[in-house]
């Protein structure tokens, strides 16, 4: 598998995949020109922006934007491949995002990244390029994301779940905290997140479980971890979200 060069940015295609393997990734901040599609074949990827997070177990991918400042991490051994598209080049989403990756784009990408992308493309690599174009928009999105507010108050209470969120303080407790009333910090998580309070602190949860979970803690441990009183409502929260249980899903 090739390595990542330095500079992706660097390298004069329009699009071409690359790959590489980490023991852990801990990258720091950074925004590039190009949209990224960053396909997660081993481990989990979780990647960071101001405000959001987005997290990525095997068979799925993350898109990150042209211009989007932002880190990736991985606690435990990761293998990625990662797709680099100009504008115009391959059809991007209109925001980040983590979607299913299914078999045959699996194939393709594994394919891809084998190729030299430092030489122009040959007729070979061109018709490659051609059908995961046209497969992309066909990859379904997955709800593994969470925006953050912006709000600093509303910020406030997000950032202190994120540092704990087995915390089982009810809303108006954070509120004070923040020094807002909790109809205020309700309208705040709804308004700038999409989400009402309660949903945002599930999903937290969620996408903090499966990051915990890809660093190999097991189901009862990350269960507690994230606040849940007893593993079989957090193992039906997680197939409800994903389809499958946490122990199915990392088989």
């Amino acid at each position: 598998m090739s390595r990542i060069p330095v500079d992706p940015d660097s390298v004069p295609r329009a699009a071409f995949v690359l790959g590489a393997r980490h023991d852990a990734l801990d990258q720091p901040w950074q925004s590039l020109r190009r949209a990224q599609f960053v396909q997660i074949a081993q481990g989990v990827l979780a990647v960071h922006s101001e405000n959001g997070l987005w997290v990525a177990p095997p068979r799925h991918a993350v898109w990150m934007l042209p211009g989007v400042l932002h880190r990736m991490s991985a606690a435990m051994p990761v293998a990625l491949r990662v797709l680099y598209a100009d504008e115009g080049a391959l059809p991007v989403p209109s925001g980040c995002c983590v979607v299913a990756v299914d078999g045959l784009m699996d194939e393709l990408l594994g394919v891809a990244c084998e190729f030299d992308a430092t030489t122009p493309a040959d007729a070979e690599q061109s018709r490659l390029l051609a059908v995961i174009a046209d497969r992309l928009p066909r990859l379904p999105e997955v709800a593994l994301s969470l925006i953050y507010p912006r709000d600093l108050r509303a910020r406030h209470i997000a950032d202190a779940l994120t540092a704990d969120p087995a915390r089982a303080k009810v809303l108006d407790d954070f509120a004070e905290q923040a020094s807002i009333t909790a109809r205020t910090a309700a309208r705040l998580f709804s308004k700038e997140t999409g989400l009402t309070f309660g949903q945002w602190r599930q999903q937290l949860r969620l996408l903090t479980a499966l990051m915990r979970l890809g660093a190999g803690a097991s189901v009862t441990q990350v269960a507690l971890e994230v606040g849940y009183g007893d593993v079989s409502s957090f193992i039906a929260v997680f197939k409800d979200a994903l389809g499958e249980t946490p122990a199915r899903f990392f088989r």
